[in-house]
């Protein structure tokens, strides 16, 4: 048993090197001179470290704006995100209503569709309701997406009815019932579901590269892809870019891992 455990583990120790280490060269790489990632065969480490590239991004590139634009952006789906589909995954959970279960199964099945057949619909009705290059018609994707409504729903069934009906038996709203007993039960799947409307939105390229035309308005993927066309030869600058993207979204979820991980679980198995 012990020699399988310290196989089992060594195995899990490689797979996780091979996985990791195309992240660390990239890091690596990003502080290199121009042109030495080039040479054959390519350096580990750069001989020379070198912050002229996230210089040049920043001060030359405008990679800040760019930046601010997908913070800004991946910050308001996510609370925009939350406001919809957090009261409406608790709807189908445990509030009664005509056809409740039917509207259901069909959002669910509607996941088996991929997005990218609702993409010319959506683009056509944002361009005849004056949305394209917006901000506006960037987040309508990230309004009231089915697989977090599902995630929400799944999971407010662990709510008690017994609870819920106590509290009405004691006078409450719906509304003081929302706020006092089911957002704080729904703190785990909330967390969960922010963190995944947050990654999402941040590393979203295809929507924000069709619906927002002006150049200042990019968001940080499709600003490193336009930025790739012009420098193309310059490895270094791309794989700072590529940090730059990468790093943000790579730190919050360590840090919320936890709650992202209990919360799809949870999911997973509530109802």
């Amino acid at each position: 048993m012990k020699l399988r455990a310290v196989l089992l583990n060594l195995g899990v120790a490689v797979i996780a090197l091979i996985v990791l280490f195309p992240l660390a060269w990239m890091v690596s790489v990003s502080f290199m001179s121009t042109g030495e990632a080039s040479t054959f065969p390519p350096p580990l480490l750069p001989r020379t470290f070198t912050l002229e590239h996230y210089r040049d991004l920043f001060v030359t590139q405008g990679m800040g704006r760019y930046m601010w634009n997908s913070l800004a952006l991946a910050t308001l789906a996510t609370i925009l995100a939350l406001l919809f589909t957090v009261p409406a995954g608790y709807a189908f959970a445990k509030l009664a209503f005509r056809g409740r279960d039917r509207v259901f199964q069909i959002l669910v099945g509607a996941l088996v569709v991929p997005a990218q057949i609702g993409t010319l619909p959506l683009f056509l009705m944002l361009k005849s309701m004056g949305l394209v290059n917006t901000y506006a018609g960037a987040l309508v994707p990230w309004l009231a997406s089915i697989f977090g409504l599902f995630l929400v729903r799944q999971y407010a069934l662990s709510i008690p009815d017994e609870m819920l009906e106590a509290a009405r038996m004691d006078g409450a709203s719906e509304g003081q019932i929302f706020r006092r007993i089911v957002l704080p039960a729904l703190q785990p799947i909330i967390v969960t579901l922010a963190l995944f409307v947050f990654l999402g939105s941040w590393n979203d390229f295809l929507w924000p590269l069709i619906v927002l035309t002006d150049q200042s308005n990019y968001t940080l993927p499709v600003a490193l892809a336009a930025l790739s066309r012009e420098h193309v030869q310059d490895v270094e600058m791309m794989m700072a870019g590529a940090v730059i993207t990468v790093a943000p979204v790579l730190i919050l979820f360590l840090a919320l891992q936890r709650y992202y991980i209990r919360g799809m679980l949870a999911g997973s198995v509530k109802g």
